[in-house]
């Protein structure tokens, strides 16, 4: 269960983390959340408080070192405590991708800089309130292009690669606490992104909405002991396992 946990989630204007924030919202969860653009994350942040749960929206881009501090003093000062923490916020880079001898460097730059460093930057920040507490779970999304190397999926795949190098870096580092950092691989889905990524794919894709239950798991109690782990959300999902 998650009702009364408080939640940070970045980058929740689109795909997975919209639907994150909602599905957190529907059960019970106190919700800090963040994007770069105003109009759309306030759009987000309406949708959840249907649910009847506080939600804190900043807008921020956390990828700037001021903006990760301002989110997570907000979410501290809102809420008193961080018990969940997910990096979800990335981005593509250019579409269709070139191959790496084309891509451009102010490009590469700002997509290692959204999707890597962004998630050091808010949890870095965000641990010592959980060590504090001695409690605490952050979740990273990665990418089955940040596993194994794809031509064409240049910086993106780069920068997922990174996030579970971090990921697992961190996990060593944590392990003699009781705060827990594990990634998840959402898989193929049905997003503006993936659209961009692939735009002649042919074949079914997962929604976004089909995934969260690893989130869940991971968020939950239930899922004490698991650390420094890589989840497959499509196969957890398969599995039919559950964070109740």
């Amino acid at each position: 269960m998650v009702k009364n946990k408080v939640v940070m989630i970045t980058g929740v204007t689109k795909g997975l983390g919209r639907a994150l924030t909602l599905r957190f919202a529907k059960e019970g969860a106190k919700l800090a959340v963040c994007a770069r653009r105003t109009e759309e994350l306030n759009r987000v942040r309406e949708e959840a408080e249907r649910y009847g749960v506080e939600v804190l929206a900043v807008t921020a881009d956390v990828s700037v070192p001021r903006d990760a501090e301002k989110f997570v003093a907000l979410t501290l000062e809102a809420f008193g405590r961080i018990d969940v923490l997910i990096n979800n916020a990335s981005i593509l880079g250019p579409s269709p991708m070139p191959l790496l001898l084309d891509f451009p460097e102010e490009d590469f730059t700002e997509v290692l800089k959204v999707n890597s460093i962004s998630p050091f930057l808010v949890t870095r920040r965000v641990l010592p309130s959980m060590l504090v507490n001695n409690e605490g779970s952050v979740i990273n999304v990665t990418s089955e292009a940040g596993h194994v190397g794809y031509a064409g999926w240049g910086a993106y795949g780069i920068s997922k690669f990174a996030v579970e190098g971090m990921t697992e870096t961190w996990a060593d580092e944590l392990k003699s606490t009781n705060i827990r950092i594990n990634m998840v691989d959402p898989g193929e889905m049905d997003t503006e992104m993936h659209a961009l990524a692939v735009p002649d794919c042919d074949y079914e894709l997962a929604h976004p909405d089909d995934v969260v239950d690893v989130f869940l798991y991971l968020a939950s109690d239930a899922s004490k002991g698991v650390h420094g782990q890589r989840l497959e959300a499509q196969a957890f999902k398969k599995e039919g396992l559950s964070c109740r």
